[in-house]
């Protein structure tokens, strides 16, 4: 199973999306434990390429979402 790979920073930036997609500083508001902005880019970059993160863009922000 692909979760039981994942670090718990990135378990806890999934946790966030599970029900709302999400901008970089709305995940970073939810989530205690990454206190900087560039980790969260970070993480995001990760779980982009093993695939189980989605981005778009709407009204000139970026949204986050599992898929």
């Amino acid at each position: 199973m692909i979760k039981s790979k994942l670090t718990a920073e990135q378990q806890v930036v999934l946790s966030a999306l599970r029900t709302d997609h999400l901008t970089s500083f709305q995940i970073l508001e939810k989530v205690d434990n990454i206190s900087l902005i560039l980790v969260l880019y970070n993480i995001i970059d990760e779980l982009k390429c093993i695939g189980i993160l989605k981005t778009y863009s709407k009204e000139n922000k970026k949204y986050h979402y599992t898929c």
